[in-house]
């Protein structure tokens, strides 16, 4: 059971560091069953031979602008309610993950995750974004280090921002109700 929790290792990783781990098995039990590979498949009876269909196997590459856009856009939205020095701090991350990425430093699952991650942000799925964020830091440390800090801070700032406009929302709708519910003398 405990090899469900691990994943293979990273060619490019030295003999002595530690596994991947896969967050997101933790939280099934069990998974899907697979059917196993060691089963043949049977010729075709009609005699004529199987020719290979040829459809290109189209991998979607995570594009930049998908991931920064969104990242810059929340800086944005708190740069009015947070500190000048923290949004430059971000700021500077975010530029230094634009470099990478541009510079074809950083690997495709990291990008992959990264989108995941935006989306998530998006969608005002903070504990998700920190689940995303902390297998990030736990399996590609080496590559997200110099920048991770920053998008850490932003899904911080972005929560806290969004939880004073709730509460302000609330706030507003509950003194509504009340000038609508009290009676006129």
């Amino acid at each position: 059971m405990a090899e469900l929790y691990v994943k293979p290792g990273n060619k490019e990783r030295g003999w002595n560091d530690p596994p991947q781990f896969s967050y997101g098995l933790q939280t099934q039990a069990g998974g899907p069953k697979r059917t196993p590979l060691t089963r043949r498949v049977a010729a075709p009876q009609d005699g004529s031979p199987r020719e290979p269909t040829n459809f290109p196997v189209i991998e979607s590459e995570t594009l930049l602008e998908d991931v920064l856009k969104p990242l810059e856009q929340a800086l944005e939205d708190c740069r009015g309610h947070t500190k000048k020095q923290v949004c430059d701090d971000i700021s500077r991350r975010l530029a230094l993950l634009q470099e990478q990425w541009a510079g074809g430093k950083l690997s495709r699952p990291v990008k992959k995750r990264m989108a995941l991650l935006v989306q998530e942000l998006s969608s005002h799925r903070w504990d998700a974004a920190d689940d995303i964020h902390r297998s990030l830091m736990v399996d590609h440390v080496t590559e997200v280090s110099q920048w991770m800090v920053g998008v850490k801070r932003l899904i911080a700032e972005k929560r806290s921002l969004s939880s004073k406009e709730e509460a302000n929302e609330e706030k507003s709708t509950a003194t509504a109700e009340e000038k609508q519910t009290i009676p006129s003398i």
